[in-house]
């Protein structure tokens, strides 16, 4: 296995942090879809998975660790910097205050339930992905997107649904929103699963690199194993 970085694997790490970072500011929206609730984080959050797929089926659960926990160093600091933009004092001719702040000005539990949504969502995904590699031998790599992906969103959407808008929307609009986006992010990733299996069998190609992770730690606070 190669410890270095390539350009492939930085590419995919960049998208997989700007694609957390945009969705939580797409989230604050809420819509319909077909008469059912949802939040525009649905338009990109989905991509984050499938870099996610293609990381860990190439490189493995180690360097998908180490991704995961710096797109949430990414997401963190974006966070805290949107909160200082929001608290400064805005030009007296600047009357966009409010409407900016109620963008960008997420509260702590919004923070919080986004934060730890993604990592429990985002390592579930690469742990099952990596566990069914070997379980199938490298074999039915479909099948593995999906279900890792279903597993994934299932627990990011109930973990952030539940902690950021229980006793704040109604209760049946929580799990009516957890219900439609695992389904609608699922379906995503099947539609798009072509393209990922072009992409996932090109990287492998190109970087020559086919990870195994059969001998490895699972715990998610081991970064420094790359």
């Amino acid at each position: 296995m190669k410890s270095k970085v390539t350009v492939s694997f930085m590419l995919m790490g960049i998208l997989f942090s700007m694609c957390l970072v945009l969705s939580n500011i797409l989230a604050v929206k809420q819509f319909e879809i077909f008469g059912f609730p949802s939040t525009a984080g649905l338009i990109i959050f989905p991509i984050s998975y499938v870099i996610n797929d293609c990381i860990t089926e190439v490189w493995g659960f180690r360097k998908a660790r180490l991704i995961i926990w710096i797109a949430f160093a990414v997401n963190f600091l974006a966070i805290l910097l949107f909160q200082a933009s929001v608290a400064l004092t805005p030009a007296p001719h600047w009357t966009m205050q409010s409407s900016y702040a109620s963008v960008l000005a997420q509260t702590p539990r919004i923070a919080l339930a986004s934060l730890l949504a993604f990592l429990v969502g985002s390592f579930l995904n690469s742990y099952v992905m990596s566990k069914m590699k070997i379980l199938h031998k490298g074999k039915k790599f479909g099948q593995r997107a999906i279900a890792s992906t279903l597993v994934g969103e299932m627990a990011d959407t109930f973990v952030f649904t539940t902690i950021g808008f229980l006793f704040v929307i109604p209760t049946s609009i929580v799990f009516q929103i957890i219900v439609v986006e695992t389904i609608a992010k699922t379906l995503f990733e099947i539609l798009v699963l072509p393209i990922t299996r072009r992409v996932v069998n090109y990287v492998k190609l190109t970087e020559e690199t086919d990870v195994y992770d059969e001998d490895i730690s699972y715990s998610v606070i081991k970064i420094k194993e790359i």
